[in-house]
């Protein structure tokens, strides 16, 4: 099937960069949110990003830029938005029942041949396409922070789905600019079932005094080459998505080795989130300066 038109559920930072994504190949996007001041910021972060990336640095003209702009359009009316869409992502906050509910609104809106995708990162894909009656149009397309710019995608298939949607989907992805990885539907998928045993033994680790989180992060760029170590990558990805994302795998599978180490759930009650709100394994000051923060005393 050819991909003409898609709708992106959520203005947050996941859904501006997938429509950013999406615009960049040229594909006409409808950007959805409940919040018009979501839709506004995210559209100036969006034409901040094409700026100073590509316009000033001479990749793009103001003509190229403009034109990607114009591909976005936005909405805060769900039939509106995707009543026309061949193609739906979803990029809502990681709540079951909200990615249900929308799911069930989208299948009596969307047309027959619409295929329905779900942006979870740890969910159950099949659990949420099964609130539909197009269990063999619902898939998920886990993208990753910052969609914009990270070339993988996991795509997640649910039991029912049919693999004309799985071909399609595989197909977009690349026409996005990305890498789709086709995975089966089990709990953390492949990177976030990895990441997860990364963190929590970080966290170990530094809970039982074995390291501190800078000597952690330090060992793990110069002696495995990682970009980041995994305290940082966790103040990246937020301590606050950790936890549901860990809760949400353990619900399912019942084993220890996926239970949420203790240290994150202190952190969050000590109002530490990451880098979101700039405190986490490291305290984020301004001008991007980075201070290990003293856990214990």
């Amino acid at each position: 099937m050819e991909i003409q038109k898609l709708t992106v559920l959520g203005a947050g930072t996941m859904g501006h960069g997938i429509a950013q994504a999406a615009a960049f190949s040229g594909f006409s996007v409808t950007l959805y949110d409940i919040d018009q001041q979501m839709l506004d910021r995210a559209i100036s972060v969006v034409k901040a990003n094409i700026d100073t990336h590509f316009v000033a640095k001479g990749k793009m003209s103001r003509e190229e830029a403009d034109a990607v702009m114009a591909r976005i359009r936005t909405g805060t009316d769900l039939p509106e938005a995707a009543a026309q869409a061949d193609f739906v992502i979803e990029a809502v906050p990681e709540k079951m029942e909200l990615k249900k509910s929308l799911f069930i609104q989208l299948d009596h809106i969307c047309p027959p041949h619409t295929i329905l995708a779900t942006n979870t990162s740890v969910m159950s894909v099949t659990a949420i396409s099964g609130a539909t009656r197009r269990q063999e149009k619902c898939i998920g397309t886990h993208f990753f922070n910052p969609a914009a710019v990270m070339k993988l995608v996991e795509v997640v298939t649910p039991l029912g789905v049919a693999e004309e949607t799985v071909e399609t989907t595989l197909t977009l992805c690349r026409k996005m600019g990305k890498t789709p990885l086709k995975v089966k539907d089990v709990p953390g998928f492949i990177v976030n079932r990895l990441l997860m045993g990364f963190y929590m033994e970080a966290a170990q680790m530094v809970l039982e005094g074995t390291a501190t989180a800078e000597e952690i992060d330090t060992a793990m760029r110069l002696g495995a080459g990682h970009p980041m170590g995994p305290c940082e990558l966790a103040d990246f990805g937020g301590f606050d998505v950790i936890q549901m994302a860990s809760d949400e795998v353990f619900a399912y599978t019942h084993s220890e080795r996926d239970r949420l180490n203790i240290l994150y759930r202190k952190m969050i009650e000590a109002g530490r989130l990451g880098k979101k709100n700039g405190k986490g394994f490291y305290d984020y000051l301004r001008d991007s300066v980075k201070k290990p923060y003293k856990l214990f005393s």
